[in-house]
């Protein structure tokens, strides 16, 4: 797949001068939820309804979704306030029985995307449909996994793509129930510039105080859209109760959120920006040389270790390291989640070095 300006036509035939917006609640409960959420979301920045109809769950027992009936509810609450309608999709059957109910938009899961078995069987039953089809990434941090299973409905000549960033999962405790992980929605944007991208802020917060603040960082970064979970209820929501905000809410949000320009042609705007850049360039290039310097210390403690015979991993070493330069980030404005990062990452390139050094 290569990037084309056509990749983004379904969305510019939408003719919005906002944000793309997608709410509706994380599941379809009964037919008057369904009908009295779209009814309080239209006329509003709102152009799409979601619901969520068949609803994979991590553990047997909990709520999976009220089935093929939901989708009658979409197809009512569709008729009655205009709205297009959208669903999440995990198998052949369930796209045959979407395109029965003529489902505008059509996702594919964080759990479907990695499966290019399953991902491959979607998109044959896609073949020579018109419909918008949207890929939320995996639920690891693989890109290429996202990409590929992109490129494969790309291939099944489905042209009216998307991207939706949720998240990834993360064995380390955070702020976020999926970590963002911006750098990867980043990259996508690098080799994809005009394949549309939607956030959704409710399955990266897992609570809807942090919501807001996820929703201006993805405008900030130029994505295209919203996906907000919306529950005139939400304490009650039958699924993901605590990540999902009110209708009210939403409108006031989209309201208070700020709408970047991709740029500024004046002039001065232009040289500060440059000025700046040109900073940013020749920090980063010490930054390079000063973690190179860093490593050939490293490889020189590797070849003490060698000599004397000692085990690379010195654990205590490494947390003393660690509580000193959190302590320092706090002192330079760097978040602990930031700090930890990137020393974790020296960390594991010194252990490489001094690993090559001790087994060569």
């Amino acid at each position: 797949m290569e990037n084309k300006k056509e990749l983004k036509g379904w969305l510019n035939d939408f003719g919005l001068d906002h944000p793309l917006v997608i709410g509706g609640p994380c599941s379809a409960e009964t037919e008057e939820q369904v009908l009295k959420i779209a009814h309080d979301l239209k006329n509003t920045d709102a152009t799409v309804l979601r619901a969520g109809i068949w609803k994979p769950r991590t553990r047997p027992g909990n709520f999976e979704g009220v089935g093929a009936l939901g989708l009658k509810w979409l197809k009512k609450a569709k008729e009655e306030t205009g709205m297009l309608i959208s669903t999440e999709v995990a198998n052949p059957n369930h796209v045959d029985l979407a395109l029965e109910y003529d489902v505008d938009i059509l996702w594919l899961g964080a759990r479907t995307t990695v499966s290019p078995f399953i991902v491959q069987e979607i998109a044959d039953a896609l073949k020579g449909t018109d419909k918008i089809v949207l890929v939320k990434n995996p639920v690891n941090p693989d890109l290429p996994l996202w990409l590929g299973a992109i490129e494969r409905l790309y291939t099944s000549d489905i042209k009216k793509l998307g991207a939706i960033h949720r998240g990834f999962s993360t064995y380390e405790k955070t702020r976020y129930r999926n970590n963002p992980n911006w750098q990867i929605p980043i990259e996508l944007q690098n080799r994809f510039p005009d394949l549309p991208l939607i956030c959704d802020p409710s399955h990266i917060a897992g609570r809807r105080d942090i919501i807001f603040d996820i929703c201006q960082t993805a405008l900030d970064l130029n994505f295209d859209g919203l996906m907000v979970e919306t529950h005139y209820d939400p304490d009650n929501a039958w699924s993901d109760a605590k990540q999902q905000i009110t209708p009210d809410s939403l409108i006031q949000m989209m309201v208070d959120l700020k709408i970047r320009k991709s740029t500024d042609t004046e002039a001065d705007y232009r040289n500060a920006l440059n000025t700046l850049r040109t900073q940013i360039d020749v920090v980063d290039h010490q930054l390079i040389e000063t973690l190179g310097k860093r490593m050939q210390i490293a490889d020189q403690i590797g070849d003490l270790k060698k000599q004397k015979n000692v085990a690379i991993l010195q654990s205590r070493r490494w947390n003393e390291i660690l509580g000193k330069m959190i302590l320092e980030g706090e002192e330079n404005n760097l978040s602990e989640e930031f700090v930890l990062k990137v020393f974790k990452a020296i960390h594991q390139e010194s252990i490489n070095h001094q690993k090559n050094i001790i087994n060569g």
